[in-house]
């Protein structure tokens, strides 16, 4: 038999290809992950001191964006920029890793959240007056994207009195007090802060989940309840120091889980409402101490059936369809909502606990940027109407809210985000955040339903979500871009008063639009 002679040039090709397919293997991200990010983002990417990184928590980052950033770093952050560091097959790979689910699914229970929590205790029982002279009803809470900061406004001569840095990318906006002391508010990692805006420090911090919607404060300002997509629970907490009170898992009566997709106090009703994003639900869930019973009762007097367990018990109210998006009456006796895939909205009577009527919103409208205002007709009738932007279609519907009919469809020149009034204004002011008219605030009068002027604060750059004073004297807008500003309107004239640079404004609150449930804004 004879032997075959090897080939030293073909050894030497065979040796020289599996060199270089092992200096081309495939990155290892997860040891990337371990080497460069996880003393801030923390194990499993549930974020520590930078953000999680998690599919869900990064929906809104599209991935060439977080490959800039894992290359070039992020502005005003702690974040560094790795381009000089690993190779770009390297940070490419991370940034696929990162929108990939976990491999063990992540949790945040009650023991987590109790250990999470940070208290200040010299800030706790500060002096119950203000430390400046500002009216502390006329203050506007600025929220800076760019750089996660708030800046706190005089609404008086729109001048800021102090800016402080928060949490990554806060979430849902903040929730006050009834006497415009104390504000809490939630950052898309789950961490809840309350802050004494009197004394302008922070009092307490706790991570109630690991990808948190928003928050609600009771009008007693006992309890701090908390919406959470990730796990998918809502938490309750102490208002006066974030302490836990109760985590409620978030399941149907087949068990079945679901997200939460935003979470309000109703005060008339002394109760939170829940806006459940996977099943077709919405739960009421008390804090006066008023019992909940399942199903049919014949007789509460002889206590034929036993309350759910407190406090916070839930009453699960089954719909017909899943809603996304919810608006309430001033009242809190309504509920309009609307489903993402749907072409009619719905009506929620809270009380019966059922659909007393549907809506015509085709499109995708977004409720909760909703507001309302009473409305005259040719014949001198007044109505009480409600008026909602879409984020699909250029349009804005105005509802009758008594016989639930649209009474008109206004066209935009593009689909807008938020809409906002004030009871001293004739007039409504819509952005139009999406698509190539995204530089145009409409200004829409409220009695002839209308577009009556065009603004365009910069061209070319992103004008959003106008929030007025108190007196509803100024309407200030948000020029969403990473060198900024907030832009101070006369809001009778429609003149611009001044400018107040910023970085990437974009939510605006007013104490005393905010407490007293203003007809203008969103609750």
């Amino acid at each position: 038999m004879m032997s075959r002679r090897l080939d030293p040039a073909r050894l030497l090709a065979c040796a020289l290809l599996t060199l270089a397919g092992v200096a081309h293997a495939a990155p290892d991200a997860e040891k990337l992950y371990a080497t460069h990010c996880l003393s801030c983002h923390a194990p499993n990417r549930l974020g520590g001191m930078g953000p999680t990184l998690l599919p869900e928590s990064l929906e809104r980052l599209k991935k060439p964006a977080a490959t800039k950033i894992i290359t070039e770093g992020s502005p005003a952050t702690q974040m560094p920029a790795f381009g000089g560091t690993l190779k770009p097959d390297e940070i490419q790979a991370l940034t696929d890793w990162i929108y990939t689910p976990n491999s063990i699914p992540p949790n945040w229970d009650a023991a987590d959240i109790k250990a999470s929590r940070i208290i200040y205790p010299e800030n706790i029982d500060l002096p119950a007056k203000p430390v400046f002279t500002a009216d502390p009803m006329n203050l506007t809470l600025v929220v800076e994207h760019g750089d996660h900061h708030i800046t706190v406004l005089d609404g008086d001569v729109m001048e800021p009195i102090h800016r402080f840095a928060t949490r990554y990318a806060l979430h849902g906006g903040p929730k006050f007090t009834q006497d415009g002391r104390f504000i809490y508010w939630a950052s898309r990692d789950g961490w809840i802060t309350k802050y004494d805006l009197w004394n302008l420090k922070v009092v307490a911090e706790v991570r109630a989940g690991i990808n948190t919607r928003n928050v609600a404060v009771s009008s007693d300002g006992q309890y701090v309840m908390v919406a959470n997509y990730l796990p998918h629970t809502l938490v309750a907490l102490s208002g006066k120091d974030l302490s836990l009170v109760k985590v409620i898992p978030v399941v149907d009566r087949s068990g079945k889980s679901s997200r939460v997709s935003a979470v309000y106090d109703a005060r008339p009703r002394n109760s939170f409402i829940a806006a459940l994003k996977d099943i077709p639900e919405v739960w009421e869930i008390p804090y006066d101490g008023r019992p909940v019973y399942k199903g049919l009762v014949h007789d509460y007097q002889y206590k034929e059936a036993i309350a759910e367990k407190g406090p916070l018990p839930v009453r699960q109210i089954v719909l017909d369809d899943i809603l996304d998006d919810f608006f309430f009456d001033q009242n809190y006796d309504y509920i309009l909502g609307a489903s993402r895939d749907k072409p009619k909205g719905q009506v929620i009577h809270l009380g019966a606990g059922r659909k007393v009527a549907d809506l015509d919103l085709e499109g995708m409208p977004h409720l909760g940027s909703g507001i309302t205002w009473d409305w005259t007709d040719k014949d001198g009738v007044t109505h009480p109407v409600m008026a909602s932007p879409n984020l699909k279609d250029g349009k804005i519907s105005v509802i009758d809210m008594k016989t639930w009919k649209t009474i008109k469809v206004i066209p935009t020149q593009g689909p807008g985000f938020f809409l906002r009034s004030h009871e001293a204004t004739p007039y409504a002011w819509a952005d139009v955040f999406f698509g190539k008219n995204r530089d145009v605030m409409h200004v829409i009068d409220k009695r002839t339903l209308e577009i009556v002027a065009d603004l365009k604060p910069e061209p070319g750059k992103t004008a959003t979500h106008v929030e007025f004073d108190r007196y509803g004297k100024y309407a200030l807008v948000s020029l969403w871009e990473m060198d900024g500003a907030l832009i101070v309107y006369d809001a009778k004239t429609l003149k611009e008063i001044k400018r107040l640079p910023m970085k990437r404004p974009v939510g605006k609150y007013n104490v005393w639009n905010k407490t007293r449930l203003s007809a203008g804004t969103s609750h």
